[in-house]
């Protein structure tokens, strides 16, 4: 259930209607619409605001959990602070994650298009449809375009603690962050936000900032991500679960206040990308499950930043 208390100028209000219209006709969870403007004081609208949200808590607290397949799933696929063994530990780890939960009829979605900067063939090669390679051909061109006409690029992408650890050009930080997209066709390209309708693996338009990204993933349909670090970063969701996963052990003994899986066995020879992406999958149904809460979640961490389509990297 969706609880949700907008505060909004009269103007905006059929805009936001007409929105939620044409992502969901039937949209019927709650939904409380404020006019401050209207208004008889800042104070009284506050007021209203915190007594209606209440209200809807309410009757969101009424629902019950009920078993539910796999295929229900849609599994956001992201990554930030990431270091060199990103790309040979947690990145595959997760593609195989990804790769077993198409297997089984579920939705995947990798995100981060700068980060795909450099492996377009592989991917286009990989689209069931015609379409789909178009789109996201004119996605990331047009997304390049913009970066180059303010003076910047997608090979400015990797940030200092990328650099020092390694992934030195934009060419290698993607070859490491598609992994998590494992080796699955693509049934799908999406922009930013719009709603995951296919099952199997989804390409979806974000800039490579963590939050911007994982606020997208969620507005398209999220309802779990995965969120690969080597260098550690605090990043959660208000909405979706986010589970945090080390590439490393050192990272995941140092910031085991937000890690919550560690893939550094792969690295260390005592693990296999396959057996660690097994264990990340029963985590993954585990925190569906309502049987695991991730850090993220425990410690509160809501980031919530959306995209405005300026240039973000």
């Amino acid at each position: 259930a969706t609880v949700l208390s907008l505060g909004c100028q009269n103007a905006q209000i059929p805009i936001l209607e007409d929105a939620i219209n044409k992502r969901d006709a039937q949209f019927s969870k709650p939904l409380v619409i404020l006019e401050q403007q209207q208004s008889k004081s800042e104070q009284h609208f506050i007021e209203d605001a915190v007594k209606q949200t209440f209200l809807g808590l309410i009757e969101a607290n009424k629902t019950k959990r009920a078993p539910a397949p796999l295929n229900k799933l849609t599994l956001g696929l992201e990554c930030g602070g990431s270091d060199g063994f990103s790309g040979i530990s947690a990145n595959p780890a997760l593609g195989h994650v990804s790769d077993m939960l198409v297997a089984l009829g579920a939705s995947t979605v990798l995100a981060e298009f700068p980060e795909l900067n450099g492996v377009e063939q592989e991917l286009l090669n990989r689209c069931e449809s015609k379409e789909n390679a178009k789109k996201f051909a004119t996605l990331m061109q047009t997304y390049a375009k913009r970066a180059e006409e303010v003076g910047s690029g997608f090979e400015n992408n990797p940030s200092p603690g990328n650099i020092k650890d390694g992934l030195i050009t934009d060419a290698m930080k993607s070859a490491g962050a598609a992994k998590k997209g494992g080796t699955s066709t693509i049934t799908d390209v999406l922009d930013y936000t719009e709603p995951v309708t296919k099952k199997g693996l989804n390409l979806l338009c974000t800039p490579g900032n963590d939050v911007e990204s994982t606020t997208g993933l969620a507005g398209s349909g999220c309802t779990i991500i995965c969120f690969t670090t080597g260098l550690g970063t605090p990043t959660g969701n208000p909405i979706a679960p986010t589970i945090k996963i080390a590439s490393n052990t050192q990272l995941s003994e140092r910031m085991a206040d937000i890690i919550d899986f560690n893939t550094g066995g792969i690295i260390e020879a005592t693990a296999t990308i396959e057996s660690k992406g097994e264990e990340l999958l029963e985590y993954i149904i585990a925190v569906a499950s309502g049987e695991k809460i991730p850090n993220a979640v425990r410690l509160g961490q809501d980031d919530f930043i959306p995209w405005k389509r300026g240039i973000s990297l």
